[in-house]
């Protein structure tokens, strides 16, 4: 509150200064658009909480990789397919070999809703361990 004097008249004038109040919701409307998209449900994914390495693959057991090219087109086992048919063909690959494990890998440049999209189908399919592929990280040498 600041208060000031009016020359001759020797009487204290009050003003609210509404400036930091302005800064302190502009603080809270940042706040919760950053944290207002974190509060819708997604499809989960349970991330592992070591150093990467790689995974040894089962001899015996069948793998299939879809592919999503940056262009959005989608892959089967490097076979061109509709994204409407992908769910069926991942469920018929699923009928012959129920051990058949899914992977999905998708160029870093495709927009991140058609990913989501086909994680969401393969979901309500029935797929519900879906592997992704990434290439590893690289760093540059460590000089001493």
């Amino acid at each position: 509150m600041a208060f000031s004097t009016n020359g001759n008249n020797r009487t204290a004038m009050s003003e609210i200064n509404v400036t930091p109040l302005v800064d302190v919701m502009l603080v809270l409307l940042i706040i919760f658009m950053v944290t207002a998209p974190m509060m819708q449900e997604g499809i989960s994914v349970a991330l592992p909480q070591a150093k990467g390495s790689a995974i040894e693959k089962k001899s015996e057991v069948e793998e299939f990789v879809i592919a999503v090219a940056r262009e959005g087109t989608v892959f089967v086992n490097d076979k061109p397919v509709e994204e409407a048919k992908l769910v069926d063909t991942v469920l018929a690959a699923k009928e012959k070999n129920p051990a058949t494990e899914v992977y999905l890998r998708a160029d870093k440049d495709v927009p991140y809703g058609i990913v989501v999209r086909i994680m969401a189908a393969l979901r309500q399919a029935g797929i519900a361990d879906l592997g992704m592929i990434t290439s590893p990280e690289e760093r540059p040498p460590v000089t001493q």
